[in-house]
């Protein structure tokens, strides 16, 4: 059994999920052969260096977790793309690349976080290119660090402010690119986070069916995909 999961935004001030989250490493990843974590794990995340006490208890529950035989691959988000090889070698799991294909049921299965499919939001791809850039990385982590703590303010601040101005449209998938990078990848299935709108797409690639599966954001309840034998299955719970 494979769980994934992503967009859970861990923070101090949000004990409630942090707490929920806990509990399903316990109950439900404990008995999974992999948790997949689609980016936006950490609802800010500025640099390894930077790492919280709050941060550093999730990072020893995933290691207690990847001890006990669950493999853990963790994926970049728009909010934690900082986190690097120090964070992964502490919380016992592997970093993936941004889009990666893996094996689920026998069956090709492309995982991303979901905002570089976001192609009509121009401004934002062209912060993300600026942002992603290997030599932006490097600057980003050699900054103070009190420069990081202002400018992810900053960020967080303008994204924010900018989500709210921007159409549903702008802000969720770009209906032409999700087939495009199927095709490219040959895959039939997409799983993404990102949007925050839990739902299954069917969809045509090259003629063949196909689906889309949007992973839902743990706010108001949490959410998980569960591949096994019967398939793939996305189920909410309480936070509680």
């Amino acid at each position: 059994m494979i769980l994934l999961i992503s967009d859970l935004h861990l923070e101090q001030e949000r004990p409630d999920i942090s707490r929920a989250f806990l509990r399903f490493l316990e109950t439900r990843a404990i008995h999974a052969d992999a948790l997949y974590i689609l980016g936006d794990f950490f609802e800010v995340w500025i640099g390894d260096d930077a790492i919280s006490p709050f941060q550093r208890s999730i990072a020893q529950a995933l290691r207690q977790l990847s001890e006990r035989g669950t493999r853990i691959y963790l994926m970049h988000g728009n909010r934690d793309f900082l986190i690097g090889k120090a964070f992964c070698q502490e919380a016992g799991c592997t970093l993936l690349p941004d889009p990666c294909v893996i094996e689920l049921n026998g069956e090709r299965v492309l995982l991303m976080h979901g905002d570089s499919l976001c192609t009509q939001d121009i401004g934002y791809m062209k912060l993300r290119r600026w942002l992603r850039n290997p030599i932006s990385l490097f600057v980003l982590r050699n900054l103070p660090l009190s420069t990081r703590q202002k400018l992810a303010r900053k960020l967080r601040n303008e994204s924010q402010a900018q989500t709210r101005m921007k159409t549903r449209e702008i802000v969720d998938v770009t209906p032409d690119e999700v087939p495009r990078i199927m095709a490219a990848n040959r895959v039939r299935t997409l799983i993404h986070g990102h949007t925050h709108r839990p739902a299954t797409h069917q969809l045509l690639v090259n003629g063949e069916p196909s689906q889309r599966i949007v992973l839902g954001d743990w706010d108001k309840q949490g959410w998980a995909l569960e591949a096994n034998r019967q398939g793939l299955q996305q189920s909410a719970f309480a936070l509680s």
